[in-house]
């Protein structure tokens, strides 16, 4: 097949297209060209800005579109303005935060409703490029909504903050509640679905959120614990409340103080047409391996922020 990936270059964009010329497709990659990329040389570049330079685009075609990086209604619609009918399979990475909060574990795509407010924030925002790419793409666009994408190359750098506290050892604060929710995915495992979606020409929506049963947040950094961490390593349930007072909810990535079902979605459709979801084990160690003797970023939470939690 013949793709054009908007992105490409970043984390989840750049899994997608190293896994789209794995499968041996004839791929392009369309951006600002300002990010270091690593990707193979048989993938073609095409430079421009989706706000205002989509000339790159002209009299190209593709048996399939896959938009990485639509933030905003006007970003899908000056897409579709560039590609018209030739851009093929519209396929949108979206977020699971494009839904109103469900209101029970285990929803299923059919039974929830997209945001609605019109907040320039993140939910809305994807909601509302979501509508765009419906609109201006039609019928046969495809949604695929990820909950936090986990792996190496991570840019947001949440999940490796987890894997290095947690490798450093000592006493590891974990917010509660303890009945707290999370959901991840392997980028290589939603390009693996994407491409999948590309090739069998699948349209709707899909959540794209694992373990397929909701795993405990404390759980989970229990379970990284056990795989990396040194001896002597603990693992501290600190209050969400105490958190909030200490004025560091922010420092903490992936969490949220309250238990969501947001973050308990079913994904039983999209694995019905091919997703799979590899181990934590196997997301921990391709995160060690790429983070390598890094040193701890400054925005991550400091050791005498943390001993002031447990003190």
């Amino acid at each position: 097949m013949k793709l054009l990936i908007v992105g490409g270059t970043s984390f989840a964009g750049r899994a997608i297209a190293w896994s789209a010329w794995h499968r041996g497709h004839d791929v392009s990659v369309f951006n600002r060209g300002q990010t270091p990329n690593d990707l193979p040389d048989a993938i073609t570049r095409l430079v421009g800005d989706r706000d205002s330079d989509l000339s790159a685009l002209a009299d190209l075609s593709f048996d399939a579109t896959i938009d990485v990086t639509a933030y905003r209604p006007s970003d899908v619609e000056h897409l579709a303005d560039a590609l018209g009918t030739r851009g093929g399979h519209y396929i949108q990475i979206s977020s699971i935060s494009a839904y109103r909060n469900p209101n029970h574990p285990g929803a299923v795509e059919s039974e929830l409703e997209l945001d609605t407010s019109d907040e320039d924030s993140y939910g809305p925002m994807k909601a509302a490029s979501e509508r765009a790419g419906a609109h201006f793409f039609g019928a046969g666009a495809t949604m695929i909504r990820p909950t936090f994408i986990v792996g190496a190359h991570d840019v947001t750098l949440r999940f490796p903050y987890w894997v290095e506290r947690v490798r450093r050892g000592g006493d590891v604060v974990v917010p509660g509640p303890a009945e707290g929710r999370l959901q991840w995915i392997d980028a290589r495992d939603l390009a693996n679905f994407t491409l999948r979606v590309a090739e069998d020409g699948a349209i709707g929506a899909f959540h794209t959120a694992g373990p397929s049963s909701a795993q405990g947040f404390f759980q989970t950094i229990e379970e990284i614990a056990a795989q990396i961490a040194p001896p002597g390593t603990s693992v501290r349930l600190v209050d969400a409340e105490r958190v909030s007072e200490a004025g560091l909810e922010r420092q903490f990535p992936l969490w949220s103080p309250e238990v969501e079902y947001l973050a308990a979605l079913d994904s039983s459709l999209a694995q019905r047409h091919g997703l799979d979801f590899r181990s934590l084990a196997e997301s921990v160690d391709d995160v060690v391996e790429w983070w390598g003797d890094r040193v701890w970023p400054e925005k991550w939470l400091s050791a005498e922020d943390e001993a002031r939690l447990l003190s």
